[in-house]
Order: C-alpha cells, then sequence, then structure tokens
C-alpha cells in the first residue's frame, strides 16, 4: 500500500512508497544520476517516447524541467515522480501523473518509463501500484487513464496485472519517436478491485 507523507518544503511535498519502491518529486540534485540513467537507456527508450530535444539531457533544459513541473504541481495539473529503489536507494525510472482533469472528469493520465539496468525486476508495476491509492485517496480522482503502443507487451501486461482494463484504441494517438502512433487505451476507477 501506498503512504503518502506531506512536509513542509516544497522538494519533500509528496513522497509515495510502495513495495520495493520509493517515489517522490525531482529535485536539483537529481540532475547527475538522471542525465546518466536516461543517458545509458536512449536507446531502450527511444521506441516508446516522444523525440527527445537536442538539449534533454543538459543542466539547464533539467531546471526548466523542475520549474514546470513544479507549476504543474502548485496548480494541480500534474504530479512527476522519480521511482527510488527501496534497498539501494538508486533512481530506477520514473512516473508522471498528468493533464489531471477536475469537474466532471475527475480523471488523470498515467506515463512511466525504467532505466535500461532496471528493467523486468519489478520496479514499474511496484510504482504504478503505489500510485494507484494515491490518484484515488490523496487526489480524489475517479479515473485513472494510461496508453501504450499496441507493440508494447510488456507495458501492456503491466497495466493489467496493475488492474487496468482495455478500454480501446487510439488511432495517431500520440507523437511517439518523430511519428504518430496508434496506442492500447486502459483505465481504473476508483471503484475498480485494487491488485
Amino acid at each position: 500500500m501506498a503512504l503518502l507523507r506531506n512536509n513542509s518544503t516544497s522538494d519533500d511535498a509528496y513522497v509515495v512508497e510502495g513495495d520495493g519502491v520509493v517515489l517522490r518529486l525531482p529535485r536539483n540534485a537529481d540532475y547527475v544520476e538522471w542525465a546518466e540513467l536516461r543517458a545509458r537507456s536512449r536507446a531502450f527508450l527511444t521506441p516508446w517516447e516522444p523525440t527527445w530535444p537536442a538539449d534533454d539531457l543538459t543542466r539547464t533544459a533539467f531546471r526548466r524541467r523542475l520549474k514546470r513541473y513544479q507549476r504543474d504541481v502548485r496548480d494541480d495539473e500534474a504530479y512527476p515522480f522519480f521511482i527510488f529503489s527501496s534497498r539501494t536507494g538508486k533512481l530506477v525510472g520514473g512516473c508522471t501523473l498528468s493533464n489531471v482533469r477536475r469537474g466532471v472528469a475527475q480523471t488523470c493520465s498515467l506515463g512511466y518509463w525504467i532505466g535500461e539496468p532496471h528493467k523486468q525486476q519489478g520496479y514499474t508495476s511496484a510504482a504504478v501500484k503505489a500510485l494507484i491509492p494515491f490518484v484515488f485517496d490523496q487526489l480524489k480522482l475517479h479515473r485513472l487513464e494510461a496508453a501504450c503502443l499496441p507493440t508494447n507487451e510488456p507495458s501492456s501486461a503491466l497495466l493489467k496485472s496493475c488492474g487496468f482494463t482495455q478500454e480501446g484504441f487510439a488511432r495517431n494517438y500520440l507523437r511517439i519517436d518523430g511519428a504518430w502512433r496508434d496506442h492500447l487505451l486502459f483505465a481504473i476507477l476508483s471503484t475498480d478491485p485494487r491488485t
């Protein structure tokens, strides 16, 4: 089960703990570890992500990213998390809850990535499972959506194992690796059984 701690400093506003993982908001001090992991994992991540800007791994771009993250959290629009191993304390990946929609929708979208050295070790599923109670119990949303490429069988299996239901197919849904790509659409509701 996830645990949320509200701390006094803005960098530590949210910490979510799961089975073998700790998720928290990114900090300036994470830059070197993040840049090294992303650089090392670039070929592994490229087929599943939007095209990286030329300066994506620079410290300046990371600072811009952090400012955007802080604004998004403050405005209740998105909640970015870095995933750390509880055992080693190392950064292993990230999850983002984005496109938070209140009003009649009460929903958000989930995205995630895992560094290549940490793939198939259960970190991503543990992080997703930890975020589900955060979304429903802390953010008080009703629906959590996710999408993946039809060819990304590990991601599809991960979502299903975390309790998501495949709801549809979206043509040219997101621009991934430089081209518009079809996606499978998944969701889990606050009223669905939790795994």
